[in-house]
């Protein structure tokens, strides 16, 4: 079973999440919010865990490694 939480205190609401993955993830304001802390089948979320720039979004039961991209 997949979980997926956002640490708040990190996040910055880039909305990069909401973005890739609306059915999953929202702004509320100035943070992410998760809406299926399940996921959903119809995103990639090894995708939106990559994207994420400030590493806020973890997803447990997932093998899932950050790797930074090297700035342009």
């Amino acid at each position: 079973m997949v979980t997926i939480t956002i640490d708040y205190g990190s996040c910055e609401g880039c909305g990069t999440c909401e973005a890739l993955c609306p059915d999953v993830f929202k702004l509320d304001g100035e943070k992410a919010v998760v809406l299926k802390e399940g996921g959903s089948d119809s995103c990639n979320l090894e995708e939106v865990v990559q994207s994420c720039p400030t590493e806020s979004i973890k997803v447990e039961g997932m093998d899932i490694k950050f790797v930074r991209k090297a700035p342009f």
